[in-house]
């Protein structure tokens, strides 16, 4: 029995231009109590249009009405578990959003000189203090607009640190394991990219990685946890065989949800890290942005981090950009200021005991996840997971469905579908992260929905493959989509 989804209230909606005729206005003002300026005069003839062709011409209740339904055909995190898995989709509290919003922060100008911007400044200074304490970290730069972003970032650090030695060296090792983000960053930089591959354990293989560390070795990156939700338990020792050959240790941290307030990278040997201020500590995720990828360092990459570097000079904050061998700049302001502001309203309302408990609860979350599927699919790695889970659909594959049937049909379940063939070292993979902010009753539900589908795969294959049925729009041929997509809409002649 589908526990959760109901029909919907209307399943077709028509385009507004479909709805559209000739005269109507969506508002209603009063005449103009002053004169009326001709826009042609005032702008230029060539800046007026004398008519938009085919706008559409609808009423305001009309307009109210298709934008209120075309809202409801969203899935949100407001309406249920996102279980993506390696980008933590969480419900953000509502008050880091009031926050962002205060007058003084929200309009605050990137041009404002500094002697008029000391709060804002103060913010983003006890932020960068707050992730040094959480990474265990030396220095932090809050600049970089995003994960990839702040990967690039760290990246450059390691080669302006090598190079500052003498020899920037030729290549970046990435685990099999890793974020797919790693190697396109390390060869953007101008690495080669040396792939490392993991034990039957799921993580890094050490004899590997020692034969791969040669004097040509810049660094290693490493997600961690990996992106089969598994610590890296031989880190440390990672950390020493990279060391020994004066080789960095870089470390993805898309997936600190699973480590804040428990472990810190910088006391595992992590050299330089980014983080995802839009994952960990709360922004609303998703869409293209808004992100914060800020980068930490070890002291010995800190002359390097980009400019301008938050300073308190006399209890006055300053931007200083007089720092010779920093990489320059990464961006034009000094990072996405609005996710800071959340970020550290999420940090100080949680407190140190709070964020740690919120990483249990991920943990948690994940593991009776995990428990209540095992019957039903593959793990094909058992070590202990953090707070993402990853099976694989070779149990339902024997029938001929796939991780994306899978997906497709728990649409119809109601609940948003995990992340698909991801990572690409389980073939068929299920990646489920169901983060702390979901409770034993929202986790029931997704839990059935998948042993319902696992059942269905094998007693009906057809109605998962041929999934979703209860959406307005069935199963679309995404090979099109992508590679022939219409973007805008033609009138019909």
């Amino acid at each position: 029995m589908v526990r959760k989804v109901r029909s919907h209230i209307t399943q077709n909606e028509s385009l507004l231009f479909e709805m559209s005729s000739p005269g109507k206005k969506a508002y209603q003002l009063p005449p103009l109590d002053v004169p009326e300026v001709d826009p042609a005069s005032a702008l230029g003839p060539g800046n007026v249009r004398s008519e938009i062709a085919d706008f559409p011409e609808v009423s305001e209740v009309e307009a109210i009405r298709h934008f209120t339904r075309l809202s409801t055909y969203n899935y949100a995190i407001d309406l249920g578990v996102y279980p993506l898995g390696s980008c933590t989709m969480k419900y953000n509290p509502r008050v880091n959003e009031l926050v962002a919003r205060t007058e003084g922060l929200a309009w605050a100008h990137p041009y404002q000189p500094p002697s008029h911007a000391q709060g804002c400044l103060e913010i983003i200074g006890f932020l960068e203090r707050c992730l040094m304490e959480i990474t265990g970290m030396d220095a932090v730069t809050l600049q970089p607009a995003a994960g990839a972003h702040g990967e690039w970032t760290g990246v450059m650090l390691v080669r302006a640190f090598l190079e500052h030695q003498g020899n920037p060296r030729r290549k970046i090792l990435v685990p099999d394991s890793a974020h797919g983000t790693n190697p396109a960053t390390a060869a953007m930089a101008g690495y080669e990219v040396e792939n490392v591959a993991s034990d039957a354990r799921g993580m890094i293989d050490l004899a590997a990685l020692e034969r791969a560390v040669t004097v040509d070795t810049a660094a290693l990156m490493v997600t961690n946890p990996n992106t089969l939700g598994i610590f890296e338990q031989d880190i440390v020792k990672a950390a020493e065989i990279l060391h020994a050959k004066g080789a960095l240790l870089y470390m993805d941290g898309a997936n600190m949800n699973a480590l804040v307030g428990i472990a810190r990278p910088g006391d595992f040997g992590v050299d330089v890290m980014h983080l995802n201020l839009h994952k960990t500590f709360s922004t609303p995720h998703g869409g293209g942005g808004p992100g914060a990828g800020p980068v930490a360092v070890k002291r010995t990459l800190e002359p390097f981090l980009p400019i301008p570097r938050i300073r308190n000079v006399d209890d006055v904050w300053v931007l200083d950009e007089d720092c010779p061998l920093s990489i320059g700049r990464v961006r034009a302001f000094y990072g996405n200021f609005g996710v800071l502001v959340r970020a550290l309203a999420y940090i100080l309302a949680h407190g140190r005991d709070g964020l740690r408990r919120a990483t249990l609860d991920a943990i948690l979350n994940a593991n009776y996840v995990r428990k209540h599927l095992e019957p039903y699919y593959d793990l094909p790695h058992g070590a202990p997971s953090m707070h993402e889970c990853v099976f694989s659909d070779s149990r339902q594959a024997a029938r001929g469905v796939r991780t994306g049937d899978i997906a497709k049909r728990l649409i119809d379940y109601g609940c948003h579908p995990y992340t698909v063939s991801f990572p690409l070292i389980v073939r068929g993979a299920l990646m489920i992260e169901p983060t702390e902010t979901e409770s034993k009753q929202e986790l029931d539900l997704l839990i059935d929905a998948l042993v319902s589908i696992a059942r269905e795969a094998e007693e009906n294959p057809q109605l998962v493959l041929s999934a979703p049925h209860g959406t307005r729009t069935g199963r679309v041929d995404e090979v099109t989509a992508a590679r022939k997509p219409v973007l805008c809409w033609r009138r019909e002649s």
